[in-house]
């Protein structure tokens, strides 16, 4: 029976008897979520089909079975050639087609992503999750180029200025745009493998993608949100929102969208044109001026309580708090126990692999919203920010069994 879940490798996963009790356990829950793979209506879709046909491709062109579960893109990893730099934050992702057809999400994580004269600077990290509708090529764009451009803006910024919270918030409006200038006009490198959408004009008009995009070093957190998908800080026990979700009826992008002569249509749900179900995107250049790529930016100096960071695309927030996703996480990192950093340096952990229990914390809440009938893809990344920890790291794989 197909389980539509991701699962976890680590060394303490023992293997057991087909007849043993963790064995009947593991079969029950898998039953328990079959009726989640096995379901077989279409959810409602963050943007309405434009010609009332049918999706393109069959469930075998698409890698969807006829049980509805679905082939998994693995996230995209940090490169290996990246260098090192001291200790670096420890993560964790999952992602999901879920009840969709397609999986149009994307994740990037990149270490060390900002150089310097050719050197590593500053111990920067990237994470980022986008989620695409009507395709999946502008989200594999974003994951693809968005660190790029946005090291590209630091490494302009003069020294001094790379820790003014306004020069981070010019380099990513400034990243923004320019991702969303290559999605626009095509200047992006764009797979072909995985998209089902014809690359023609007006049809590939309709596609875009959700930006959540965060930027962790040992002082500060630098969030930038361009959609509905968002940003979470959990510190000293208690969820704290780094991004606000642009949706067409929030008052302010109400009001932005009605002065640039955009309506705002009620169709299954607030809609631009009862179209888009967000107010801002990359990509879907038929909808600007109304749907604009302008990012919001927070920029946050980080505290001895912060505990973890969570990044999602709305296929979780959708069904769960935040209150409820900072909880699941915390207990996932309290379980990895606690030490010190500086033993785990020495012992050449640290290294920005994929960590058990941040990938735990990643697999629990995205089941979790799989068994609440999350109706769109799930993808979730967990960073672990608390000064002293210790766990075993592992890489993280992603399984479709």
């Amino acid at each position: 029976m197909a389980e539509i879940c991701c699962g976890v490798e680590t060394a303490a996963l023992k293997s057991c008897e087909p007849g043993s009790r963790a064995a009947r356990r593991r079969r029950m829950e898998i039953r328990r979520l079959s009726f989640v793979a096995g379901a077989e209506d279409e959810p409602s879709e963050k943007r309405q089909r434009m010609d009332g046909g049918s999706s393109s491709g069959s469930a075998g062109e698409s890698g969807t079975t006829p049980g509805g579960s679905s082939s998994l893109k693995p996230p995209v990893m940090a490169s290996p050639e990246l260098g090192t730099s001291g200790r670096r934050p420890r993560f964790g992702m999952a992602a999901v087609c879920g009840r969709r057809r397609d999986m149009e999400d994307a994740l990037s994580i990149r270490p060390d992503f900002v150089r310097r004269n050719d050197r590593v600077s500053a111990r920067h990290h990237f994470f980022g999750v986008f989620d695409g509708h009507g395709c999946s090529h502008v989200a594999s764009l974003c994951s693809d180029r968005m660190h790029q451009v946005v090291a590209e803006e630091v490494e302009t910024l003069a020294s001094g200025a790379a820790t003014s919270p306004q020069a981070w918030r010019v380099a990513m409006e400034r990243s923004f745009a320019r991702v969303d200038a290559e999605a626009v006009d095509g200047s992006g490198e764009r797979p072909s493998q995985d998209c089902r959408c014809e690359l023609q004009p007006p049809r590939c008009d309709h596609v875009g993608s959700t930006a959540v995009v965060a930027v962790v070093s040992p002082t500060r957190i630098v969030v930038a949100n361009c959609g509905d998908s968002r940003a979470v800080l959990c510190r000293n026990g208690a969820p704290i929102p780094l991004s606000s979700d642009h949706k067409p009826d929030r008052e302010d992008e109400l009001q932005r969208i009605e002065a640039a002569g955009g309506r705002v249509i009620y169709w299954d749900g607030a809609r631009v044109l009862g179209v888009l179900a967000m107010s801002r995107a990359i990509g879907d250049s038929y909808l600007k001026p109304y749907v604009i790529s302008e990012p919001e930016v927070t920029v946050l100096d980080r505290e001895e309580g912060d505990e973890c960071l969570i990044l999602a695309s709305d296929g979780l927030w959708d069904v769960v708090s935040n209150e409820t996703a900072c909880d699941i996480a915390r207990m996932c990192l309290q379980g990895g126990g606690g030490g010190d950093d500086e033993e785990e340096e020495a012992a050449g952990e640290g290294d920005g692999l994929g960590d058990a229990s941040c990938s735990d914390a990643a697999v629990l809440l995205t089941k979790l919203a799989l068994a609440r009938q999350s109706a769109d893809n799930i993808s979730v990344v967990v960073v672990d920010l608390r000064k002293k920890c210790k766990r075993a790291p592992t890489t993280p794989t992603m399984t479709n069994s």
